[in-house]
């Protein structure tokens, strides 16, 4: 870690700065190389991705984004950002799995908190499990409907509706339909927090959140994992749904006044720990191309004494510093704040991840022909990065849902 900037944190975060670093040095980096060089099926079986999750958890990593009086890590937004960066300078890849792993759990925590028997079902497990023998996902994009979903408040077309549908039944909810591919951690999960529609009268604004326990369930199938360019380390994959019927209490959001500020909350959550973790990695880029300038010699001296070369350490260093502080910044104060801007975390997620993807790519330039093997780490940095810029919604694309909003800026 070498910037004093980074390292003058409050003293209270000394510690955790350096256990979450050690824990991604000796587990994480080395995991996500070997996971990065398997199939997907290959990596998810791996004993490699368990010891992982399963030490994860023994440190509570797995709890960071709950709240502490549901038994969360009772970190600061500060602290948050603090580990989730530690976390993606050693594989974004695992940083991503840990993190999301709790959205079952945290969606439980935001929109249940009246519902004592969701709380007791899938909150207090989470908090209690050290073995990592509960895994959450996310599951919100079909097959047909990617940045749909992160749009869905903002539109007034009724014409586009989701696939996955929730119907009543009762006092029960039957589910419908399919979620796709980009499922973090679809393959491995025991819960999903899951966007199916309710009202697809409505459009997009129809939508509903519950928790499913999906091995529980009886017509909850799964598909076998993305082969995917990047984040290898990362399972992700189909999950399928036929009559598939939960309680009703489990739905925990199915109003659509309610619904926007449900969408706008679990997004900003997810684009600002897309922003910290994807600094570490623009970070680790930098850090790995000046280590190797320091030591490989062309014309007669090191690579650093070059001036080209000092410029593009001079730009990857300028990128990872403003990635840190923005994506900083931004994770405080929608971590603090409700309902959140929403825009700032886009922000931080879309920066950071073009910072990380720019890193990557003149780290590759630093170390040449040997940045390019398929046995280079700066390799997998680069294919990991890139798919930063479309996961957890499109750059694109969620740079104009951010900038729908901007009809409310005070320019006064």
């Amino acid at each position: 870690m070498y910037d004093e900037l980074y390292v003058s944190v409050p003293e209270e975060y000394e510690h955790l700065k350096r256990s979450v670093h050690e824990f991604s040095k000796e587990v994480l980096k080395p995991a996500g190389l070997a996971l990065d060089k398997l199939s997907a099926q290959e990596a998810m079986e791996s004993p490699i991705y368990w010891d992982v999750m399963k030490k994860g958890y023994e440190l509570g990593y797995h709890k960071t984004l709950l709240p502490e009086e549901y038994g969360g890590l009772g970190l600061d937004p500060l602290g948050v950002h603090i580990l989730l960066e530690e976390l993606g300078w050693g594989s974004s890849a695992l940083g991503v799995s840990l993190g999301v792993s709790a959205f079952p759990a945290m969606g439980a925590c935001i929109f249940g908190v009246e519902n004592q028997e969701v709380i007791d079902r899938f909150v207090m497990p989470f908090v209690e499990d050290t073995k990592a023998q509960i895994i959450g996902c996310w599951a919100i994009t079909e097959p047909d409907h990617g940045s749909d979903w992160l749009m869905a408040h903002k539109t007034d077309d009724i014409s586009v509706k989701g696939s996955l549908k929730a119907t009543k039944k009762g006092g029960a909810w039957v589910l419908n339909g399919q979620k796709s591919s980009w499922v973090s951690n679809g393959p491995v999960a025991t819960h999903a927090l899951l966007f199916p529609m309710l009202k697809s009268e409505i459009g997009m604004k129809g939508g509903g959140i519950c928790v499913v326990p999906l091995n529980e369930i009886k017509g909850i199938s799964k598909a076998k994992p993305l082969e995917k360019m990047g984040q290898r380390a990362l399972p992700q994959g189909e999950i399928f749904f036929e009559d598939a019927e939960i309680p009703s209490a489990w739905m925990i959001v199915d109003d659509e006044e309610v619904y926007p500020f449900a969408i706008e909350a679990v997004l900003a959550t997810a684009n600002a720990g897309m922003g910290a973790i994807f600094t570490g990695l623009a970070r680790a880029a930098f850090e790995e191309a000046l280590l190797y300038a320091r030591t490989r010699t062309q014309g007669g001296k090191p690579l650093i004494e070059h001036q080209l070369i000092q410029h593009k350490l001079f730009e990857m260093f300028r990128r990872s510093e403003t990635a840190r502080y923005y994506s900083r910044a931004a994770l405080i104060y929608n971590f603090s704040t409700m309902p959140p801007k929403t825009r700032y975390s886009i922000t931080s997620k879309t920066y950071c991840t073009e910072a990380a993807f720019l890193n990557a790519h003149d780290a590759i330039q630093v170390f040449g022909g040997l940045g390019i093997s398929k046995e280079s780490y700066i390799e997998m940095l680069l294919r990991d990065a890139k798919l930063s810029m479309v996961e957890d919604g499109c750059n694109d694309v969620l740079g104009i849902s951010a900038a729908i909003d901007f009809d409310e800026l005070d320019l006064d």
